[in-house]
């Protein structure tokens, strides 16, 4: 298995230790005001979490294979990423069209918030699943 394809694994893992609980939490409690500081200290703690499980997880896969982690992209992993950033892209940019120029005019508060992040996180999904598909594909 090829360095990237075990990061993207890595990267997809984290994601969801990390904001599937997130997300349960804040759909059963539904924060609505802003501020909110019960709910800013959660995606605080999830975001701590995500960058500690993908800087050990990169320090675990960097010291296993050191090598493979020096290699520059060759051009498949350079199609490959281009691939999966323009399909992340397209995610990203239609929900956050949803989520600033529609939901504005029907929700509030950290709904809006949660709309957004939640966009994000599934355009990174999207990204890394691209990638894993994508290696496995051409391997």
């Amino acid at each position: 298995m090829p360095y990237r394809e075990k990061t993207a694994w890595l990267a997809l893992i984290a994601i969801a230790v990390t904001y599937g609980p997130y997300f349960t939490l804040s759909a059963i409690f539904q924060p609505v005001d802003v501020p909110n500081l019960p709910q800013l200290g959660l995606f605080a703690a999830t975001t701590i979490s995500q960058l500690i499980i993908l800087g050990l997880g990169h320090l675990y896969l960097g010291m296993k294979a050191p090598q493979d982690r020096r290699m520059p992209p060759d051009e498949r992993d350079q199609a490959i990423q281009r691939r999966s950033f323009q399909s992340a892209y397209y995610v990203l940019m239609m929900g956050m069209i949803v989520v600033g120029g529609i939901m504005p005019f029907t929700e509030r508060g950290w709904t809006i918030v949660n709309a957004a992040i939640m966009i994000m996180v599934i355009s990174e999904v999207v990204q890394y699943s691209v990638t894993v598909i994508s290696y496995r594909r051409y391997s």
